[in-house]
């Protein structure tokens, strides 16, 4: 995999995979021209295990209608600002089993979220699961 990215003018700059496919970062305070690197990188987290959630419930036959994956991330005060933790909420709509539910969470934490495991190695990742109606999955 190869990437790289080009300054285009101020503090934007433009990513670009080997494929070509593109990606604006804005690293000036307001972002208006795109996401800071370090959202693009919580945005590429919650993506990722959404893929994985979404893939390991077709397979179990379950019928999801809905998801988001929101990421509230903290970070250090001073430079560099990196993750100090990860909090991931799940909100799930669809006639669903919440075992299948949390095992597709789960094995998205644990085995094929790349960024995740990539993430856990620097920073802790917690997770919760909802309901639209915010009322937390037992």
């Amino acid at each position: 995999m190869i990437a790289h990215s080009e300054w285009q003018h101020d503090k934007t700059f433009q990513g670009i995979s080997e494929n070509g496919n593109t990606a604006l970062f804005d690293s000036d305070s307001a972002h208006t021209k795109g996401p800071s690197p370090m959202e693009a990188v919580l945005m590429a987290l919650c993506g990722c295990t959404s893929v994985d959630v979404v893939s390991i419930l077709e397979k179990k036959r379950q019928l999801l209608t809905g998801l988001r994956v929101t990421a509230v991330a903290e970070q250090a005060s001073e430079a560099p600002r990196v993750f100090t933790r990860i909090h991931l909420t799940y909100a799930v709509r669809g006639q669903l089993s919440r075992k299948a539910v949390e095992d597709a969470v789960v094995l998205s934490k644990n085995k094929y979220c790349s960024v995740s495991k990539m993430l856990e190695k620097s920073v802790a990742i917690d997770y919760e699961i909802v309901y639209p109606d915010g009322e937390p999955m037992p």
